[in-house]
């Protein structure tokens, strides 16, 4: 007699949701993807998806819809803006098919990001010296948000980035919805007597904003972090800390979504 055919069973570990913006930029989608792949070099075996909030291909939505399990959404973004607060809970809400999901904190801030921006700007020429020049100055350039909770957020990886570049002073700056503006930050750090200012970039990926910040730079401009090795160390640290500290949200279910500010402000990663 012929045994049964079992259906194979499905994976206990919630899959990964990476959730960029979105843009018109074609490169941005791209990047992304190549950050998602090297978060699947780092941890083979485990479902990585990438979701776009908006503009881009597949969206979170779409996305969701096609997940049965359960799942973290880890945002592909730096604070704890609109975005991050209502719009991945509203989506994780509506998931049809999902059994549970959880939403990580967004990617700042924390010491890895500030690897990967302070490699960017070295990239760029940023040298050591640099830093301990009385000339010098970073701006920190961000989307921004009108959420105060965003804000903080940026001047606290603004400060971790002065403190990694040996003290230099790095002031946040943004490119919509606050102030002050990377040609704002630009004087302003002019006035302290540093004419030699870097900009760098607090963007996953190519864009506008990204764009008009390194075009404002007077000196040297960082690319966007895009796969860089820390980004995806940060996003599998997001990822594990969500699953070890957020409750599971069950879509429909009208359950709080839980505070992200506990985790977004996180620690040291294992490196």
């Amino acid at each position: 007699m012929l045994g049964r055919i079992l259906a194979p069973r499905a994976s206990t570990t919630p899959t990964l949701v990476a959730v960029g913006h979105g843009s018109r930029d074609p490169r941005a989608a791209a990047t992304l993807r190549r950050l998602v792949d090297r978060v699947r070099e780092l941890r083979p075996g485990l479902d990585v998806r990438l979701a776009h909030i908006e503009l881009d291909a597949p969206l979170l939505g779409d996305t969701l819809a096609g997940l049965t399990g359960d799942a973290v959404l880890v945002p592909l973004l730096f604070a704890r803006g609109h975005h991050v607060k209502h719009d991945l809970p509203a989506a994780l809400a509506a998931a049809p098919a999902l059994r549970t999901g959880r939403i990580a904190a967004p990617l700042g801030p924390h010491p890895l990001l500030v690897e990967a921006l302070a490699d960017r700007l070295a990239e760029a020429g940023w040298t050591r010296e640099d830093g301990n020049s009385p000339a010098t100055g970073v701006v920190l350039a961000s989307a921004g948000s009108r959420d105060p909770d965003s804000a903080a957020d940026i001047r606290r990886i603004a400060r971790r980035l002065g403190e990694r570049l040996g003290g230099v002073p790095v002031l946040p700056a943004y490119a919509s919805a606050a102030a002050p503006t990377v040609p704002e930050a630009v004087r302003a750090l002019a006035a302290r007597g540093r004419h030699r200012i870097a900009v760098a970039s607090c963007f996953t990926a190519p864009g506008r904003f990204a764009a008009r910040a390194a075009a404002d730079a007077p000196w040297l401009a960082a690319a966007p972090l895009g796969p860089h090795p820390a980004l995806a160390r940060l996003v599998l640290h997001r990822y594990d800390e969500a699953l070890a500290g957020v409750p599971p949200i069950v879509p429909g279910s009208r359950r709080p979504v839980p505070r992200l500010a506990a985790l977004s402000s996180a620690g040291n990663a294992p490196r």
